[in-house]
């Protein structure tokens, strides 16, 4: 069998806005592809970083958000009401985020299943982000119950990563994952990230104590997402 191909692209730092309008973009092409039964239109990946800017999901509460409007245009932070799922998080300098187009219907027929499966497509990306931290040397784990990447903090459980989907009619995913490989983790402390409570967030370079870019994360975030989902880059990851 012929390996599906996809367009990774590393875009840097894009405004939220305009992230999300080339994710519509996108998803409008692959869902009218999949309709005309084009199989040759291949998957994107997009990696790149968003300033300051807090997105709340089709569940997200304004309870969790702990600043005033005011407050936020003084700070700088920007605050989208979003069609993913999931509740609030934040995005920011060094935080990679992954926006996955992927036609989930081509995906998992190829895995002999009639249906996409998206409780499994999400452990899947979290198995993604999984693989690219042990790259590091980073025990990122799955806790029962919530979604997202953990690993041990000197507490307990610290998030590392956030997952949010949306998959179209056509089934067609955008949204995506949020790693925090060294952002401002103080920007966290103006929500209750995800609507979690009783846990903390973390960072790859507080954890390692040492100092990472997002950049460091764009081959072995590629490599891990080409082998879990079996494709294979259409050409050279883009401004990088």
């Amino acid at each position: 069998m012929v390996m599906q191909a996809i367009d990774v692209q590393w875009a840097g730092q894009i405004e939220y806005d305009a992230a999300w309008e080339w994710q519509k973009s996108l998803v409008a092409a692959a869902g009218a592809a999949a309709r005309a039964a084009n199989t040759d239109l291949p998957d994107t990946l997009l990696l790149l970083e968003h300033p300051p800017t807090y997105t709340l999901g089709r569940r997200g509460s304004l309870a969790h958000l702990l600043l005033s409007q005011t407050e936020l245009d003084a700070a700088g932070f920007t605050l989208r009401w979003v069609d993913r799922g999931g509740d609030i998080t934040y995005h920011g300098p060094g935080q990679l985020v992954g926006y996955p187009i992927l036609n989930l219907k081509r995906l998992f027929a190829r895995r002999g299943l009639l249906r996409p499966d998206l409780h499994q497509y999400l452990r899947d990306v979290e198995e993604v982000i999984i693989r690219a931290l042990a790259a590091f040397n980073i025990r990122g784990w799955r806790y029962e119950g919530y979604t997202g990447v953990w690993v041990d903090g000197p507490t307990g459980p610290e998030k590392i990563a956030a997952i949010g989907i949306k998959v179209s009619g056509s089934g067609i995913s955008s949204h995506g994952f949020a790693l925090n490989v060294n952002p401002d983790l103080t920007h966290f402390e103006h929500i209750i990230p995800c609507g979690i409570r009783e846990h903390g967030v973390t960072s790859m370079s507080q954890l390692l104590a040492q100092p990472f870019t997002t950049t460091d994360l764009i081959q072995p975030i590629t490599a891990a997402f080409c082998d879990i989902f079996d494709v294979q880059p259409e050409r050279e990851i883009l401004r990088y």
